[in-house]
Order: C-alpha cells, then structure tokens, then sequence
C-alpha cells in the first residue's frame, strides 16, 4: 500500500512555540489497522516506525489506540499537551465511528448514551454520559484486511464520543449492549478532525491548531489549513 504524506501550505506561518530550548511539534496519522501506537518493535506487528514519515527523535505519541483500532493518532514533543489530553480531570471528547454487528436499536443507542456498566480488571465501572447517534451512511477507507461479515446478520454504524478513555471502553460498551464492535476508527480529538486522511498519511499541523482546537475546545481545527497531498 503506498502512503501519502500531507504537507500543510502555510507551513511558513505554523506558531514556534517552544519548551525551553526544544521547538515543538504536532503531527497527526492515520493510524492504520494491525499496526501499534509505538515506535518500538513488539514481536512482529508494525509499528509508527514502519510509516514512511521521519520524525523527530524526541516526538511520541499522545495516547494511543489499539492495534485492531484505526484512524487518528496525535504525536508530539510536548509534554503539557501529553498531561492536559490524558489528565481525566480536562475530559476531552473523542469521537469514533464504529461497525458493529446487527442493526443496532435505538434502546441500545440511548443506553450507550447515559452510561452501562463494563468490567475493568474485575471492577465495574459505570461509563460517564457520551454522545452516540446512528450514522446510515459514511465516506471511510477500506479497511485492509476487510471486516469478518456473516452473511445471515446485518451490520450497522454509530458515531459514539466519549470523554474518558478506559481501556477497550468502545468495545466493552457495544458488547454491554450486544452488539459487539467490528471495526473502529477514531475520526476526532476535540475539534481536531482526521478529515480526507487516508491510512498511513502524516500530516504536520501548527501550533495554533492545537491550541484552539483541541486545548481550547473550539471548533477552529484543521478544516483552517490547505493541504496538499504528495503521493510516494
């Protein structure tokens, strides 16, 4: 598969915000499917290293999603962006498009939104109140490798945002409700959206993007920047 690196026009004008002497930066991937949300090898499962992009040495991602999971990835070298996107205390909204198994009903729907009980090493946890609505139709990538799909049960889409991040917290809500997910891909951080990306694009955003649309919580996020896509 060939990948794409996104390169932003107004690259000249991108904020130069700095951590005592280190120049930060702000990259977001599409994180394709099977690969890891690491740079460090484990076993055979690719990794961020694997895509055709040279970061930074000091540049990390900002929390993670996992190697069944796809879409938007934020990596940086800024250490307060790491604590005020992953401190629960800040609540920012993530927001997933997600296929599950069966044609998922509006009773399951409404209970996703005010919260189920899942299992977390043993503890039940009550998920906070999320937004969910069931989406009919949707641009998206093919996934590689395709989903599993039995020919006799139906699959349907929801959009779901959350404001915590419990591990496997999608998949374990979705299967509370029976209709287990199928595939998962991250679409929004805040108003930071992965727009037109296709998987395994880079894209290199400015300081100001971040800061108003993900720190800030306004809606001025990428849509703001005109890309131009250079194909390898």
């Amino acid at each position: 598969m060939q990948n794409h690196f996104i390169m932003n026009a107004f690259h000249s004008n991108f904020a130069k915000m700095k951590q005592g002497e280190i120049q930060l930066k702000y990259y977001i991937i599409y994180k394709p499917f099977g690969m890891m949300s690491q740079f460090s090898r484990e076993g055979d499962k690719s990794t961020l290293a694997d895509l055709d992009f040279e970061f930074p040495k000091d540049v990390y991602p900002i929390g993670r999603l996992d190697h069944d999971s796809e879409g938007l990835l934020l990596l940086s070298n800024d250490k307060k962006l790491n604590h005020k996107l992953l401190d629960p205390e800040y609540k920012h909204w993530r927001t997933y498009w997600v296929q599950v198994e069966g044609d998922i009903t509006e009773e399951a729907v409404k209970a996703l939104k005010t919260g189920v009980d899942i299992n977390l090493k043993g503890k039940i946890h009550h998920t906070l109140p999320a937004r969910v609505k069931k989406i009919e139709e949707l641009d998206i990538p093919e996934r590689v490798p395709p989903i599993r799909e039995r020919k006799s049960i139906p699959t349907s889409w929801i959009e779901i945002s959350l404001c915590e991040g419990k591990n496997r917290q999608v998949r374990r809500m979705t299967a509370k409700v029976d209709f287990p997910t199928l595939r998962l891909v991250r679409v929004k951080i805040e108003g930071l959206a992965i727009q037109e990306m296709q998987p395994g694009d880079v894209t290199e955003v400015p300081a100001y993007v971040i800061e108003k649309g993900v720190l800030k919580e306004k809606q001025k996020n990428s849509s703001s920047r005109k890309i131009i896509r250079r194909k390898k």
